[in-house]
C-alpha cells in the first residue's frame, strides 16, 4: 500500500475514532452500541500501525499515560456531566490505548535491536 494511502487510513481512522468515542459516550448512558469498545479498539490498532511517526512515540506514550492517570479522577469531580464524560473518557482511552500499546510494541522492539 502506497504512503499516502496509509497516511489517509490513518487519518480517517482517527477521526472515525474521535468522533465514535463522543458520540457514544453520548448515546451509552442511555442506549448500549454494541461492540462499541470492539470497534475503537480496532480502530486504535489502525491508527498505531499507521499514523503514529516514529518521531512522535514518546509524545503519544506520554500522552496516554497522563489520560489515564488523570481522566477519570477530573471526570468525577464534575458531578451533573459525569456518566457522560465518563463514557466518553472511557472510549477514547480505549481508542488510544490500542494505538498506544501498538506504538509500546515497536519501540520495545525498536530497542532490542539497537
Amino acid at each position: 500500500m502506497a504512503k499516502s494511502n496509509q497516511q489517509m487510513i490513518g487519518k480517517a481512522a482517527f477521526v472515525i475514532g474521535l468522533i465514535l468515542a463522543v458520540v457514544a459516550g453520548l448515546i451509552e448512558s442511555v442506549y448500549v452500541i454494541p461492540y462499541t469498545v470492539l470497534i475503537l479498539v480496532v480502530l486504535g490498532l489502525i491508527v498505531g500501525f499507521l499514523n503514529i511517526a516514529n518521531k512522535n512515540n514518546m509524545r503519544l506514550l506520554l500522552a496516554i499515560v497522563a489520560l489515564v492517570a488523570v481522566g477519570a479522577a477530573t471526570v468525577n469531580a464534575i458531578p451533573t456531566l459525569d456518566m457522560y464524560l465518563l463514557s466518553m473518557v472511557q472510549n477514547f482511552i480505549a481508542f488510544v490505548g490500542a494505538a498506544g500499546l501498538v506504538v509500546a510494541v515497536k519501540e520495545a522492539l525498536a530497542t532490542t535491536k539497537a
